[in-house]
């Protein structure tokens, strides 16, 4: 079994309570797998840095609810304690009939079918059947119980309500029970307490106000691991706090897995020559789907893993470029500074390599990024554009339609990505790539993504479980270039 840590809402400390508990975790056993429900990169990172492991992104817009199945079962074996943290509210997901087409419109009606033959009120007459990609949703489809993180700071009896709204509004949730956070003193806590009293709902843990503990955030989320210096400290300090807060009685048979059928991996295609593709890791570039990689590797790629901000060329033998997500904006200044860099990505994208940008590597491979203080940096200057930083966000799932055949898709192809940035870009491309629009009723399409030279790169972040012939197109125009330079 494996416990979901779920918010009433957004900003309920569910992040602070799911880093405590792995923090406690990892000081007891070597092998502690998490997971996060839903695209964030950010958040992971810290599971990550605290477990050892990836942690996996279990996203059945972007993905599948098989695959979302298959990945949570595989990354569960041989682990001794498992823990998903949930994302925004519990039962905040999308309507499903705009989550992603027909592969999503059967799945929906095939729960609803359940859903009568069970009797009770019908998911649709209860508005459950807009929540997919929730906390809910995977708690159901992966069938394993809620643990409810209660922001009280404002609460009293209210406290009880909000229990009892969320552990009955759909039956097939398991709310085990409830941890109270930001519980303001001892008076406090025997109200709350009270309150929940003749619901009989377990209270798993309580945390007092904790204003030290806060971890630093800035305008897309925490700031990532690797610019936190302190961080070791500040995880001794979550593990402290999750051993003397939470019920450890009530919370361990909870926290370790079920035994489960054997998931036999993808296997991994050897490849002679292996083409070496160089991935983009360091503080500016850290935005990465694991499973993205994972999925390159079977096919049969080499990854190499290089620093636009520290290293002057790329790894030898490069024959593919991957540029992720992340934060350039911050280290435009050293990014811009570091010129054999630059000229090494731009030569390489004139001889043909193939490469594959997202968010963060589009605004790289620009002419320019403004940062926030409006000062100008150089980039790459492969595309005719400058990434200009701004307050607006835009965020959101989206479905992409192929304009045209490019590197990587073919006219017409439809698949599900995710934006997450704060610039725009000063010129959008004749030709985009994509027709993008979102979940949102009568929401506007626009054109965007760049198919220039063999680069494609575009705002919108994609996993690879959810397009893997994306992957496999990459792959193989990484494959032909490698014979290309073999042949040189």
């Amino acid at each position: 079994m494996t416990l979901i840590i779920a918010g009433d809402r957004s900003g309920t400390g569910k992040t602070t309570i799911t880093l405590a508990l792995l923090a406690f975790l990892r000081k007891k056993a070597s092998k502690v797998q998490s997971f996060k429900v839903g695209p964030d990169y950010i958040d992971p990172m810290f599971h990550s840095y605290i477990t050892g492991r990836p942690c996996r992104n279990l996203d059945p817009i972007l993905t599948s609810v098989n695959y979302v199945k298959s990945c949570f079962a595989q990354h569960c074996q041989g682990v001794d304690y498992a823990v998903i943290e949930g994302v925004m509210g519990l039962f905040d997901g999308v309507p499903l009939e705009k989550a992603g087409g027909r592969r999503q419109e059967t799945e929906g009606r095939r729960q609803e079918a359940e859903g009568r033959r069970q009797g009770g009120i019908r998911r649709e007459e209860r508005g459950l059947c807009q929540d997919y990609g929730s906390t809910a949703h995977i708690a159901r489809i992966l069938d394993v119980p809620v643990v409810l993180v209660i922001d009280c700071s404002r609460l009293s009896g209210s406290v009880a309500a909000i229990a009892h709204g969320y552990g009955s509004l759909d039956p097939k949730i398991n709310v085990v029970g409830v941890i109270l956070n930001r519980v303001g003193s001892d008076r406090h806590l025997t109200l709350l307490k009270t309150a929940l009293k003749p619901l009989n709902i377990p209270i798993f843990g309580v945390i007092y106000r904790q204003e030290a503990l806060n971890i630093p955030d800035r305008h897309l989320g925490l700031v990532p691991t690797q610019e936190l210096p302190q961080l070791n400290q500040l995880m001794d300090r979550l593990a402290h706090l999750a051993q003397n807060c939470f019920n450890w009685e009530q919370l361990h048979r909870y926290l370790v897995p079920s035994p489960r059928h054997p998931v036999t991996p993808s296997p991994r295609h050897p490849v002679t020559p292996s083409p070496k593709i160089a991935i983009t890791k360091d503080q500016a570039f850290n935005f990465y789907y694991p499973d993205n990689l994972d999925i390159l590797e079977q096919l049969g790629a080499t990854l190499c893993y290089w620093s636009p901000l520290e290293d002057e060329t790329l790894p030898e033998g490069t024959a593919g470029l991957y540029l992720g997500g992340g934060f350039p904006e911050m280290f435009a200044e050293t990014l811009s500074s570091n010129q054999k860099a630059l000229n090494a990505v731009k030569q390489a994208i004139f001889k043909g390599i193939p490469t594959y940008a997202e968010c963060g590597g589009l605004m790289y491979l620009g002419e320019q990024i403004i940062d926030f203080e409006e000062k100008s940096w150089p980039m790459v200057g492969i595309l005719p554009t400058t990434a200009k930083m701004g307050q607006k966000l835009t965020l959101g799932y989206r479905q992409a339609i192929a304009y045209r055949s490019s590197l990587l898709l073919n006219e017409g192809e439809t698949i599900w990505g995710h934006e997450f940035h704060r610039s725009e870009l000063t010129l959008s491309p004749s030709q985009p790539i994509f027709n993008l629009s979102s979940w949102h009723e009568n929401s506007p399409s626009y054109g965007e993504g760049w198919h220039w030279y063999n680069v494609h790169a575009s705002y919108v972040h994609l996993h690879f479980g959810g397009c893997p012939q994306i992957a496999e197109k990459f792959f193989r125009h990484t494959l032909d270039f490698s014979k290309n330079l073999a042949l040189d």
